[in-house]
């Protein structure tokens, strides 16, 4: 060890006393200090103007796709520049000088000797690591409840990568007595160990081989804060292949031996070396560390939960992709180490879910496309398609069987993958927005499904209802039924049904039934399925409008609660009067979590016309008020009235009524294994398809319905995604404090690196 220290002395000594050296650490400064100075200046102008900033720590360090990117993520992309012009002469300088041959006659190992150098790298990267730190102590004393540990995994990250650099730049700086041409071909390796993984991404075994000689790919999850043993361990162990193969180099040199020997030896240490790569990958060996304060890299606790109580039966999760859909972009073999990395925060927790691809063609329903391609058949148009897109067609099943496979009715072509536990399967769809790719939500949800019986709520057809399978404005198939939107209850472990109360028995076991708006009066016979599955403790959801009073409050007589006579109405300088916006009551917070903040802020709910309703207090149910009117500015307003004319007026004598009255209530009995719960809305639009995409006006209807619903299923779905929010929130910095930041920055710590270089090569020259 102490010679391997000596050596590394030596060689530290020969390295600071270069200008080469200086030149690289002060350049690595600069590029990081642009980036970082812009990002102050940009961050602190919008905090001085109120924008909300969060996860600074994050934004500052270590973001790799928001705005211009955290300079940790940055500087890692060039890091292989920094490498090659430092180890070109590490070796070759010796091999050209002849001073080698005194190493290989001197009492020191070859093993000794390769260490000794790498060591001395190993600290040049530390002092790189130590710039680096520089921007570290900005965070530290300028932002807020800095998250600490994030971005020193981060910086962890860089020196891991700078040393596996090291030990390639060292075996290339072996092969040649050129130091110009080591640094040229070290450029080259490192150049190539970067990109090579975008080659061969369509074919299952060089996608595989790439991936694992793709250096740099491998920082991705550790740059974000998870650091964990599988890339660590990758790290090491492709740094101990190239020492390996420097050492067995420089024994070739020494001594010839056969070319048979030589390839066996150098065998071994791929052998080797790969083993433990791969036996350090293997999911139930890996371990993780989420550096982050608000573990924004780890699964919430109740997605853990659903995967834990799986236990230890297998889940298997089945892509099917179309290639007919504009979907397969998204789901090419060229895409499949991304599509794999997806699922790691799931088999973090549960190692045995097991991922497949299916590829074939089926017809899409897209009449456009057909209107383009008269006359030709679905195999001709399958055949131009793959022709197109340069793909085997033997790649790819027939349409019939993957249906005999698959029942795939109702997706429309989509990717979509299908979720199996035990003898249960579910879909996990894509969506038509950004992400396209499911979330932690809506996989969650899928995966819950499988080990709980999905809330289901059922919808009244009759008498004219809102329909849960249209997109017109009055409609409901936003929230609840449609595929493709993310946010849609049926993505959110909900299932969806109808239901025609007059011919049919309403079902049981669900979450609830909803009755929105009717505008026809139920028979007896219909009333009294209705009032016999609220006794028998069902959950409702019961939607009225104004005007409607007489069909409405004969399904709330039972309930005793009545809505009152006229309509709601409000002042408002840029609104229609009937435009009636209510807030959040206390009431209304035991109902889900996830509207106190709503509540505290005192968001509204959009209501364009609504009923206002009252209630017994004697009754079986403990009633409350989820949403209550301004009593300065709302009214109840009798009789008709015109709201295209001049504007409204209180009119006491014609029976208007001042106050503040509810436009939501909440309802709940204990029953022998459950608690009933019901909820009576003045309003039926409030989750329509026009009021949830609302853009003229600030309201949180989608929440209040999530909240319903949510509660409906006794929180069961959707899954709750609640996490604790950042605290590294405010930059501890005015306008004159940046500016003092960039001077520091920008001229101070540059110019005392410079004068350190000067003083260090003004004393070498001296000597």
């Amino acid at each position: 060890m102490k010679k391997i220290i000596q050596i590394a002395r030596l060689e530290l000594s020969l390295l600071f006393y270069s200008p080469i050296a200086w030149l690289l650490i002060m350049v690595l400064f600069v590029q990081m200090v642009l980036t970082f100075c812009l990002m102050v200046g940009q961050l602190q102008h919008l905090q001085h103007f109120g924008f909300d900033l969060d996860f600074l720590t994050n934004r500052f360090f270590t973001a790799t796709n928001s705005g211009v990117g955290g300079i940790y993520a940055l500087i890692l992309k060039s890091l292989y520049l920094y490498t090659p012009l430092i180890t070109m002469g590490i070796i070759s300088r010796e091999m050209n000088s002849g001073s080698i041959k005194l190493l290989y006659s001197s009492p020191v190992k070859l093993s000794e000797i390769i260490f000794g150098k790498f060591v001395s790298m190993l600290a040049f990267n530390l002092v790189i690591i130590g710039v680096m730190g520089l921007f570290f102590i900005f965070g530290a004393l300028f932002i807020e409840n800095f998250d600490y540990p994030h971005p020193l995994v981060a910086m962890f990250t860089c020196f891991l990568l700078l040393s596996t650099y090291a030990a390639i730049g060292i075996f290339m700086s072996s092969l040649t007595t050129y130091q110009v041409v080591a640094a040229i071909s070290t450029f080259m390796v490192l150049g190539s160990l970067n990109y090579i993984g975008s080659f061969g991404q369509r074919i299952d075994f060089v996608r595989d081989l790439t991936y694992s000689l793709a250096i740099g790919s491998r920082t991705h999850l550790m740059i974000k804060g998870l650091l964990n043993s599988r890339d660590v361990v990758y790290y090491l162990v492709i740094s101990g292949m190239f020492l390996a193969f420097t050492i067995t180099r420089l024994d070739f040199v020494r001594r010839a031996r056969p070319f048979l020997q030589q390839l066996s030896r150098y065998g071994l240490i791929v052998i080797v070396g790969l083993t433990l790569a791969y036996l350090s990958s293997r999911q139930p060996l890996i371990a993780y560390y989420d550096a982050t304060d608000t573990k924004v890299n780890t699964i919430v606790k109740a997605t853990q939960k659903i995967l834990k109580d799986m236990g230890d039966e297998p889940v298997e999760v089945t892509e099917y992709i179309n290639v007919m859909d504009h979907t397969y972009s998204n789901g090419d073999p060229g895409l499949r180490i991304l599509d794999i990395a997806r699922w790691e925060a799931y088999l973090r927790f549960k190692s045995n879910i097991k991922l497949k691809w299916v590829y074939y063609y089926d017809s899409i329903p897209a009449p456009q496309f057909y209107a383009a391609n008269p006359g030709k058949s679905l195999k001709t148009l399958f055949k131009e398609r793959v022709k197109a897109l340069e793909l085997d067609t033997n790649d790819f099943l027939e349409p019939e069987l993957i249906r005999k496979q698959v029942n795939l009715n109702g997706e429309n072509g989509r990717l979509v993958m299908q979720v199996k536990y035990k003898n249960k399967t579910t879909f996990l769809r894509t969506f038509d927005d950004g992400e396209f790719w499911p979330g932690e939500p809506e996989t969650a949800a899928a995966l819950k499904r499988l080990i709980v019986t999905p809330a289901k709520l059922v919808f009244a057809t009759d008498g004219y209802q809102r329909s849960v399978d249209k997109v017109g404005d009055r409609d409901y198939k936003m929230f609840f039924n449609i595929k493709t939107a993310r946010s849609s209850l049926i993505n959110h472990g909900f299932d969806v049904d109808s239901v025609a109360i007059e011919n049919h028995e309403i079902p049981s076991g669900i979450a609830s039934l909803i009755i929105g708006d009717p505008k026809v009066a139920y028979s007896s016979a219909a009333l009294a399925k209705i009032r016999k599955y609220v006794a028998d403790g069902g959950n409702l959801l019961i939607a009225g409008e104004p005007g409607k009073q007489a069909v409405v409050n004969p399904l709330l007589d039972s309930l005793g609660v009545k809505m009152l006579d006229g309509t709601l109405v409000q002042r408002s300088k840029d609104y229609s009067y009937n435009l009636v916006t209510p807030k959040l009551t206390k009431a209304s917070l035991s109902m889900y979590s996830g509207l106190i903040g709503p509540y505290q802020k005192k968001e509204i709910i959009s209501m364009p016309g609504v009923a206002a309703l009252s209630f017994d207090p004697k009754s079986d149910f403990k009633t409350q008020a989820i949403l209550s009117t301004d009593a300065k500015y709302s009214w109840i307003k009798k009789g008709s009235f015109v709201l295209d004319s001049a504007a409204l007026v209180f009119e006491a004598k014609n029976g208007d009524q001042q106050g503040a009255f509810p436009g939501a209530l909440m309802l709940t009995r204990k029953m022998t294994h459950k608690e009933q719960r019901i909820v009576v809305t003045g309003d039926a639009d409030f989750f329509s398809n026009k009021e949830l995409g609302r853009s003229n006006l600030q309201t949180v209807n989608g929440t209040l319905a999530m909240a319903i619903f949510t509660w409906f299923s006794n929180n069961e779905f959707p899954v709750d995604m609640s996490r604790p929010l950042s605290k590294d929130n405010k930059l501890k910095l005015n306008k004159a404090g940046v500016k003092t930041v960039k001077i520091v920055y920008y001229g101070l710590i540059p110019g005392v690196i410079v004068l350190l270089g000067m003083v260090l090569l003004i004393r070498r020259k001296r000597k």
